[in-house]
């Protein structure tokens, strides 16, 4: 999955997002979603997300479903 749907993207999933600083480069950091920032039903640059980490980015790449909330 790409992450430009918010229905596939859930707390819990692993996933790669692009941190704002890191659109320039494409660089990606790997984290577990937390909180889905993004309204809208689907966006073209990747649904925004906060990782538990902190970071804020949008997502690139959806790694893993197993360890979703359902």
């Amino acid at each position: 999955m790409n992450g430009q749907k918010r229905a596939d993207i859930k707390p819990g999933l692993e996933v790669d997002i692009v941190l704002k600083q890191d659109q320039a480069s494409g660089k990606l950091t790997r984290g577990i979603v937390k909180d889905l920032l993004t309204k809208s039903p689907s966006h073209p640059h990747g649904i925004k997300v906060r990782l538990t980490s902190g970071q804020v980015g949008r997502v690139k790449q959806v790694i893993s479903t197993n360890d979703a909330n359902e």
